[in-house]
């Protein structure tokens, strides 16, 4: 996101990760581990972006094809139940049942109603996607925020989930 030339840092590995792309030079990224993440490894194809955009989609020609892809998911602004909608109707559309891995990025600015949904966000999005057995990635720093990675979309992708790190590299 451009956000991140706001504030003058430049040399932060976020900005960097976009100067790598755009020279053409393969990206490695790595982030600490999250509790709900489900480790493993993968190599695939690497699709997705906001959830709310790919949901809508879901129906039309332009709908992705997830068959051994390594997916990212994330969204910014939406409500609790929303959310929870939506990965519904990615579940229910199958696709997430034949996925190589799964990445779930940030979900800012993320909303309840008056009346509590009863989860939050990690938890519902991990009670969806319990039943896979593919690596789950939680809080991979792409998002709406200055912790975004520039992540090449249709670029083949090594991705490894362990106990400590999360690693995706470019191949």
């Amino acid at each position: 996101m451009a956000a991140a030339f706001n504030d003058g840092e430049y040399k932060n590995e976020y900005v960097q990760s976009l100067y790598t792309m755009i020279t053409g030079k393969k990206n490695n990224y790595k982030c600490t581990a999250h509790p709900y993440n489900r480790e493993g490894m993968a190599t695939g194809e690497l699709i997705g972006g906001n959830l709310a955009l790919l949901t809508h989609l879901i129906g039309t020609p332009s709908e992705i094809d997830t068959t051994n892809k390594i997916l990212f998911l994330e969204d910014i602004g939406e409500q609790l139940y929303n959310i929870d909608r939506m990965m519904h109707q990615l579940k229910r559309s199958g696709k997430l049942e034949k996925l190589a891995g799964l990445i779930f990025g940030g979900f800012t600015d993320v909303k309840d109603t008056e009346r509590p949904f009863g989860k939050n966000v990690d938890e519902l999005l991990k009670y969806i996607v319990d039943e896979y057995s593919y690596p789950v990635c939680f809080h991979f720093p792409v998002s709406h925020q200055k912790e975004n990675y520039a992540l090449k979309v249709g670029g083949t992708y090594e991705f490894k989930v362990s106990k400590k790190t999360v690693q995706l590299s470019e191949i």
